[in-house]
């Protein structure tokens, strides 16, 4: 007998960002945080959960890899999920299926831990999953937290605050949606992929550094307040140069609390840089704030803009960024983007050089919904006897 559960939970890119934690153990952050959760066709992670009385350990993949499941996060998450699911009673399980073994197969459609978000949606989707596995309703972001701070913030769609909270067990450190999916359609989203490469420095070891080490940190704690009321009224009016300013300054100011940690952490490359002046220059140039950056830990470039600028903003980057082979356009993943033609005259101004083979592959999606459950069979990563589907050998 074995029960098995298939969910799908998606990235989520700050806007106001979360670096650095109050408590480890809990993951408490020393800041509240929003964001936008984006389109799962483009960037998800998929995870299948099954527990039977024939499993004879817990055992876990993680894109095709056999991974140990004894983390403290994981431990941390399984205990509350268990401790949730014996409160509950359920009757629609055996008496002791809550103590079967557990098997876990997760993969990612996007690379792993280079500064993508990937920790946000893989804790997002186990717990989701692990959730409907054992019958858990009700609020589940805080038990995300556990795994990944930023995983509680992709349990919702649309765009959303987690609120750091003020109580010392953290029991109100949760996310809420500040607004679904379909209340700003026209909002698009382009990230440029520089590096498809494992971070040297985690994010969770560069938050520790950061809280130990950085005077900025502590003046930021007394600004972010205020932009987390100027974001949400942004986003409700749909003010997107205000929403683009206040990313871009988020932005900014996180790498500039990266460098001051001691080591200094620097995420960004030149070629990340580069599109932060290619984003200014081109605002400057068209008179209006038309597209905004932000980085999270890691080089890759998310580009917030609406519908309407994207052929022409992918017109510069395919000018600037051009592959060294293949042609003279990116290879573009996701939403498809009209094709046009650069302004020769705005390229002229923005007096940048081109940097060929700097962007590997650009994505393009949009803000998009929170877990889904998938109720196809064929699409479980588990067998019909708990295996993986796939497995590296």
């Amino acid at each position: 007998m074995m029960k098995s559960v298939t969910c799908t939970a998606p990235v989520n890119i700050a806007v106001i960002k979360y670096w650095g934690k109050r408590d480890e153990k809990l993951i408490l952050p020393i800041n509240s945080s929003i964001s936008a959760t984006l389109g799962q066709n483009e960037l998800r992670a998929k995870t299948t959960a099954a527990i039977s009385k024939d499993f004879t350990e817990d055992k876990m993949w993680l894109n095709g890899e056999e991974q140990p499941m004894t983390s403290s996060r994981i431990q941390n998450v399984l205990k509350e999920i268990k401790r949730r699911a014996q409160k509950r009673k359920s009757q629609e399980m055996a008496d002791d299926s809550i103590h079967w073994h557990l098997h876990v197969c997760s993969e990612n459609n996007f690379p792993t831990a280079a500064g993508l978000a990937s920790s946000a949606a893989g804790y997002a989707c186990f717990v989701h999953t692990l959730a409907q596995l054992y019958g858990i309703t009700g609020e589940i972001s805080d038990i995300a937290r556990l795994g990944s701070g930023s995983a509680c913030r992709s349990v919702y769609g649309g765009f959303v605050l987690w609120d750091m909270g003020t109580e010392q067990n953290g029991s109100d450190s949760i996310a809420k949606q500040i607004a679904p999916e379909s209340h700003w359609p026209e909002l698009r989203i382009l990230i440029l992929v520089v590096s498809d490469q494992r971070k040297y420095v985690g994010s969770s070891e560069g938050m520790q550094t950061s809280v130990q080490t950085c005077e900025l940190l502590k003046k930021r704690t007394e600004i972010v307040s205020s932009r987390i009321d100027q974001m949400t009224e942004a986003i409700l009016k749909k003010d997107f140069e205000t929403f683009a300013e206040l990313t871009m300054k988020e932005s900014n100011q996180l790498h500039a609390v990266c460098l001051d940690t001691f080591p200094p952490i620097s995420y960004m490359r030149d070629v990340s840089h580069h599109i932060v002046r290619l984003v200014h220059n081109y605002n400057k140039i068209v008179g209006h704030t038309k597209v905004a950056y932000t980085f999270d830990a890691g080089p890759n470039a998310c580009l917030y803009l609406l519908e309407e600028d994207v052929p022409a903003v992918m017109s510069l980057v395919n000018h600037f960024y051009p592959p060294v082979q293949n042609g003279t356009e990116l290879t573009v993943k996701g939403l498809s983007i009209e094709k046009i033609p650069h302004q020769q005259n705005i390229v002229d101004a923005i007096q940048l050089p081109t940097q060929p083979g700097a962007v590997k592959y650009c994505i393009h999606t949009k803000v998009g919904p929170g877990p889904q459950v998938i109720k196809s069979p064929a699409e479980s990563l588990l067998d019909s006897t708990g295996q993986p589907k796939t497995v590296s050998t």
